[in-house]
């Protein structure tokens, strides 16, 4: 995953920032983890791990 894409994501849920974990991207403040397929980053709430 391309870390300048990174630094301009947010959660679409709380707006915090979000990590790299594990494959997925994982919001600071509320934890949720979305998927990323094929190098996409899905970033839906209907989508997100809680």
């Amino acid at each position: 995953m391309d870390q300048e894409l990174l630094k301009i994501l947010a959660c679409p849920a709380c707006k915090a920032d979000v990590e790299l974990r594990e494959n997925k991207i994982v919001c600071t403040k509320c934890a949720r983890k979305y998927p990323i397929r094929e190098d996409i980053p899905i970033m839906l709430i209907d989508e997100a791990e809680q």
